[in-house]
Parts: C-alpha cells; structure tokens; sequence
C-alpha cells in the first residue's frame, strides 16, 4: 500500500499576514509560486494513485507548478470555513475574545454565504476526503497526493491517526512543505513532516 502526501499550498499574501483565508481566492505571491516549483523534484520520484486539489486556485496553482498532472478537484479539500473571521489575524481576534482558540471554538458565523465551521464539521469533511483516500490506496500500489491548506491538512492529518479534529492544532503545517502520512506494522504514523527538497 502507498504513502499519503499532503501538499500545504504556496504563500499567498494572508498567509504571509496570517489572515484566516477560507473563501477569498487569493493567487499565490512570488515566493508562493517558487515554493510550489522547488515540490517538483521531490513530488516526480513517486507513482500517484490518485491525485487531489481542492478547488482554490491557490491550491490547483501549487500543483500545476509542483509538476503534478492528472489532478482532480475535490470539493471537500477546501480550508475550513472561518466565517466571520475571514481576512482577520489571531491577534486581531483576540483584542475582543482574547481566550479564542479556532481548535476548541470555531468561528462565529459570518452571513449565508460564510457560514464558518467547527472543528467537528472540518473533520467529517476530511474523514470523507479519507474515504476516498483509503479507496484508492486499496486499490493500488501508488501514493496519494492532497493539495489543500494549513488547517484543512492539520485536520484531517489528525483523523488519520484516529485523533480528534482539534488535535489537528499538534500539527503546525508551513506554505510550500510536504507532509507524508504511512503505516508502520499497521498504524498510521506520520513518516515526514513540512518537508522541503
């Protein structure tokens, strides 16, 4: 059975600022992109299953210039939903809710169209992208790869390991990095973390 890659998008300039950035299509900066293309030569030494993006074109970029081809969107890649905290800083937050933890409380909504997400919501979403995974890793010998964002990875690198989704916060994930989850005699464990070639 393959290996699972968790690709954590280029920079962008909100995760340069650390902006929560769930819905604003953000193109990558010029140091997001040189990130993305340093991925190549790590990412080609290996055979993909299948290959997934979410449908942010910060992350389809990522892997058009990490070389990957053959990639599908899947809709339940994308960030977690901030809600009301979209385009605001930890430190803007915490001026008027200084114990506010998105790991323990989620965001408050922020209209129809921003609704936000707990915790437990952005892990169902990646225990059905986990699904999927399993699936194809079953049926193969390859690896799989995700091209999705920081939170979203943390989460469902956390579910992986039968974890809780606000365990996802043990996980700090850098923009431009590769994470690969295995199995060791049968568990899944985490093999390599925010890698650069």
């Amino acid at each position: 059975m393959g290996d699972l890659l968790l690709v954590r998008h280029g920079e962008t300039e909100w995760s340069a600022s650390g902006q929560h950035t769930s819905f604003t299509d953000l193109p990558l900066t010029q140091r997001g992109e040189e990130q993305a293309k340093s991925l190549a030569p790590l990412l080609a030494r290996r055979t993909y299953a299948l290959a997934l993006t979410s449908p942010l074109a910060r992350a389809v970029r990522t892997a058009e210039l990490a070389g990957l081809t053959g990639t599908a969107v899947e809709p339940n890649l994308h960030e977690w939903n901030y809600g009301a905290y979209e385009g605001i800083t930890t430190v803007e937050i915490h001026r008027t809710r200084p114990h506010w933890d998105l790991w323990l409380h989620g965001v408050p909504p922020g209209g129809e169209d921003r609704p936000g997400e707990s915790p437990a919501e952005v892990g169902e979403r990646a225990d059905r992208v986990l699904a999927r995974v399993d699936a194809a890793l079953q049926n193969s010998t390859g690896d799989v790869i995700l091209v999705a964002h920081g939170h979203f990875l943390r989460v469902l690198t956390a579910r992986r390991l039968g974890l809780s989704p606000a365990e996802g916060r043990l996980f700090q994930l850098a923009t431009g990095t590769v994470g690969r989850l295995s199995t060791e005699h049968g568990h899944p464990v985490i093999a390599e973390w925010n890698t650069r070639p």
